[in-house]
């Protein structure tokens, strides 16, 4: 007699729920990847430590017995949330939630979207794109690009990169214009934002005596940037979010007068927590972007 407490294999219980399900030995060794034998001793063996029937065997011919039809349904029922819970781990595992600056990640980060998808294609990726330090655990964060001077003491941080800072502006704007020299910035239109390289300690580089009254101040980077694409002034551009700007011909730097930006680009995370493989592939790649554009 079998012991009450005897625990069946996993295994058995399986193979067991996918023979009853297909009434048939053979397919269940089909779709288990097993011999029909292989099936048949398992559910003998199964039976053996229940100390009931499962089947009931004529021949060829095979039939689940009420006993096995109630055990079947519940382990049917049981395994599909098991792989389900199984999909569900495999799913979070490969994502990643990333938070950066909103000029970031429309000027820098969507165009090589595409790239990363193709070299990344099992990491769902997911950016969310914010002004404010994210509270990584209060808001499901895992990784972030901060642009500061220096990590947060409590973060784990990789330098990804520093940039500078120059004048741009859309090329119709500048032949309309005529901008050759600093001093011709004193006609222009001067989009400001809210980086620590202003406008007069550009105009200090460039050794003119005083700024021009400044222009209207936008705040986001990634707007005051649309705004001189649009012919609508003269913008310090951080050289990171103009890079595809300048290559595409839609901004240019009249001026090869630049200023060493104050803060860098970090790759920051929280310290304690152990990292997945997909967190530490997009951070490789992201530092491998940043190494390319040097």
């Amino acid at each position: 007699m079998p012991s009450a407490h005897s625990r069946p294999p996993l295994r058995s219980l399986q193979v067991f729920e996918t023979a009853a399900r297909h009434g048939s030995f053979t397919a269940a060794g089909e779709e288990l990847g097993i011999t029909q034998s292989g099936v048949s001793r398992q559910v003998s063996d199964l039976e053996a430590t229940l100390g009931v029937a499962l089947f009931v065997r004529k021949g060829a011919r095979l039939t689940v017995t009420p006993t096995g039809e109630r055990l079947a349904g519940q382990l049917s029922d049981a395994l599909s949330r098991t792989w389900s819970a199984v999909a569900d781990a495999r799913r979070s595992d490969q994502v990643v939630t990333l938070s950066m600056l909103p000029s970031v990640a429309a000027r820098w980060f969507a165009p090589r979207l595409g790239t990363f998808l193709a070299e990344n294609p099992g990491i769902d990726l997911r950016i969310t794109a914010s002004r404010h330090l994210v509270d990584f655990a209060a808001e499901g964060v895992d990784a972030a690009i901060r642009y500061s001077p220096s990590p947060a003491h409590d973060l784990e941080a990789l330098k990804l990169g520093t940039e500078t800072v120059r004048p741009v502006c859309s090329p119709d704007y500048q032949r309309t214009l005529d901008l050759n020299a600093p001093d011709d910035l004193y006609r222009a239109t001067l989009l400001c934002g809210d980086i620590p390289e202003d406008w007069p300690a550009w105009f200090r580089a460039a050794g003119c005596e005083s700024p021009p009254p400044p222009g209207p101040r936008l705040g986001d980077d990634g707007a005051i940037l649309q705004a001189a694409v649009e012919r609508q002034g003269v913008a310090l551009g951080r050289s990171l979010l103009v890079a595809d700007d300048i290559a595409a011909g839609r901004l240019i730097a009249p001026f090869d007068i630049s200023l060493e930006a104050s803060h860098a680009y970090w790759f920051v995370q929280p310290k304690g927590i152990p990292p997945t493989l997909a967190i530490e592939s997009v951070k490789a790649w992201l530092a491998d972007q940043f190494t390319a554009r040097d």
